[in-house]
C-alpha cells in the first residue's frame, strides 16, 4: 500500500517538499468551480450529452467574444487601449484571489492592500515612460508633465520603495516563509501580466494590424485546435492538458498559417490598420493616417520550382507582411500554446479548474489570454530585431530637450560627417 500511495503521488507529480507547502499554504485553494452557464442555455440544451453541451455553449460564447472583438476595433486605438488595461487588471485579480483565498486564512495583514499598491507602481512606471515616449510634446507644453516625466524613474523609485517598507513592516513571527512566498506571487504576477499588457500596447502604436494580426492568430488557433481535437483527436499531446490531442495541434497548424495569410492580405490594404498609431498635437487626438510602407505594398514573388508544377504559377502577388505574417502565425500555433500548458499546471498545482467563472464554458478571462502573453512578447521582439529601425521624430524630439551649447555641437558634429561622406555638397546643390 505504501509503494502504491508512492508511485500515486509521482504520477501526480508531488514530492515531499509539495506536501510540506501544502501544510503551509492550509491545503489548496478553495475556487468554486460551479455551473455557471446561464439558465437559458441550460434549458435549451438540456436534451445533449454534457460533452456536447459543452461544445455549444463554448461555441455560442466564442462568437459572443468575438463579435465583441470587432465592435472594440471598430472604436479605434484609444479603445482598444482601455481594453487591454482591463484585461491587465482583470487578470492580475483572478491570480491574486487565488493566492489571497490561502494567505487569508492566516488572517495576516496588507496583501491584499499591497499587491495592488505594487500594481499602481508598475504601471505608473511603464505608462508614465509610453507618455513621454508617444505625447513627448503634449509632456513639455504642460508644466506639471514636465516635472513629472523629469523625474519620473526617481518617482516610481520613491513609490516602490514605499511598498517594499510597507511589507517588511507587515511581517509577522511564525510565517515569515508565507508572507515571502506571497511576496514572490505578487511580483512574478506583475512580470507576467503589467509587462505583457505594455508591450501589447507598444505594438498597437506601430499599426493596429501588429496588435489585430496576432491576437486573431492565437483566437485562431485555440478554435480549430478544438475543433479537430473534437472531431479528429485520438493521440494525447501532454500530460498537463489530458484533452488536448496531437490531431488538435497539427491540424490548427495549418488552419492558423493559412488565416494568417488570409487576414493580413485583407487588412494590409487598409491605412487604417497599417498605419502607425500616432498623437496629433494639433487635435489632441490619435491619428492613424500615413503613405504605407513597403511591407503593405503588393510586391511580385517568384514561387520555387517545386512548386510551380504543382500550382501552375511562376510568379504570385503578395504583400511582404505576409511573409511576417507566416511567422507570427506559426509562433501562435507552436509556441503559443504552452502558455496554456503552463497555466494549466499552475491550476493543477493548486487543484482549480480555471482562473474564475467569469466566462461560461471558458473560465476566467486570464483562462482565454494566457497564450496572448508570450504572443505579445514574441511580436514586440519580432518588430524590434527585424521591423523597426531608428525613429528619427523621437531622435528630433531628444535633441531638442538638449541645452543650446549641446544641440550646437550636435549639429557641428553631423557636419562634418555629411562633409565627410560627401553628401552635404549635393544636399546644398539640389
Amino acid at each position: 500500500n505504501l509503494q502504491e500511495s508512492e508511485s500515486e503521488n509521482k504520477l501526480d507529480g508531488e514530492t515531499a517538499s509539495d506536501s510540506e507547502s501544502k501544510s503551509e499554504f492550509g491545503g489548496s485553494p478553495p475556487v468554486p468551480t460551479s455551473d455557471d452557464t446561464p439558465e437559458v442555455l441550460n434549458r435549451a440544451l438540456s436534451n445533449l450529452s454534457s460533452r456536447w453541451k459543452n461544445w455549444w455553449v463554448r461555441g455560442i460564447l466564442t462568437l459572443a467574444m468575438i463579435t465583441f472583438f470587432f465592435i472594440i476595433i471598430y472604436l479605434g486605438p484609444m479603445v482598444l487601449m482601455m481594453i487591454v488595461m482591463c484585461v491587465q487588471i482583470k487578470c492580475f485579480h483572478e491570480i491574486i484571489t487565488i493566492g489571497y483565498n490561502v494567505y487569508h486564512s492566516y488572517d495576516l495583514p496588507w496583501f491584499r492592500t499591497l499587491s495592488w499598491y505594487f500594481l499602481l507602481c508598475v504601471n505608473y512606471f511603464f505608462y508614465g515612460e509610453t507618455v513621454t515616449d508617444y505625447f513627448f510634446t503634449l509632456v513639455q507644453r504642460e508644466e506639471p508633465l514636465r516635472i513629472l516625466s523629469k523625474y519620473h524613474r526617481f518617482i516610481s523609485f520613491a513609490l516602490y520603495l514605499t511598498g517594499f517598507c510597507m511589507f517588511v513592516l507587515s511581517l509577522v513571527k511564525k510565517h515569515y516563509r508565507l508572507q515571502f512566498y506571497m511576496f514572490g506571487w505578487t511580483h512574478v504576477t506583475l512580470l507576467i501580466v503589467v509587462t505583457q499588457s505594455h508591450l501589447i500596447i507598444h505594438n498597437l502604436f506601430e499599426g493596429m494590424i501588429w496588435f489585430i494580426v496576432p491576437i486573431s492568430c492565437v483566437i485562431c488557433n485555440d478554435i480549430m485546435a478544438y475543433m479537430f481535437g473534437f472531431f479528429f483527436g485520438r493521440t494525447p499531446l501532454i500530460k498537463l492538458s489530458p484533452k488536448k490531442t496531437w490531431e488538435g495541434f497539427i491540424g490548427g497548424f495549418f488552419a492558423t498559417v493559412l488565416f494568417g495569410l488570409l487576414l493580413s492580405y485583407v487588412m494590409s490594404g487598409y491605412r487604417c490598420f497599417t498605419c502607425p498609431v500616432e498623437f496629433n498635437n494639433d487635435t489632441n487626438s490619435f491619428t492613424v493616417d500615413c503613405e504605407p510602407s513597403e511591407l503593405f505594398q503588393l510586391q511580385e514573388y517568384n514561387i520555387p520550382l517545386v512548386l510551380q508544377s504543382v500550382v501552375g504559377w511562376k510568379t504570385v502577388r503578395m504583400y511582404p507582411f505576409q511573409i511576417h505574417s507566416i511567422a507570427l502565425s506559426t509562433f501562435a500555433s507552436l509556441i503559443g500554446p504552452f502558455g496554456g500548458f503552463f497555466a494549466s499546471g499552475f491550476k493543477r498545482a493548486f487543484k482549480i479548474k480555471d482562473f474564475a467563472n467569469t466566462i461560461p464554458g471558458h473560465g476566467g478571462i486570464m483562462d482565454r489570454f494566457d497564450c496572448q502573453y508570450l504572443m505579445a512578447t514574441f511580436v514586440n521582439v519580432y518588430i524590434a530585431s527585424f521591423i523597426r529601425g531608428p525613429n528619427p521624430s523621437k531622435l528630433i524630439q531628444q535633441f531638442l530637450t538638449l541645452r543650446p551649447d549641446q544641440q550646437l555641437h550636435i549639429f557641428n558634429t553631423l557636419k562634418a560627417h555629411l562633409v565627410d561622406k560627401g553628401m552635404l555638397g549635393s544636399l546644398e546643390d539640389a
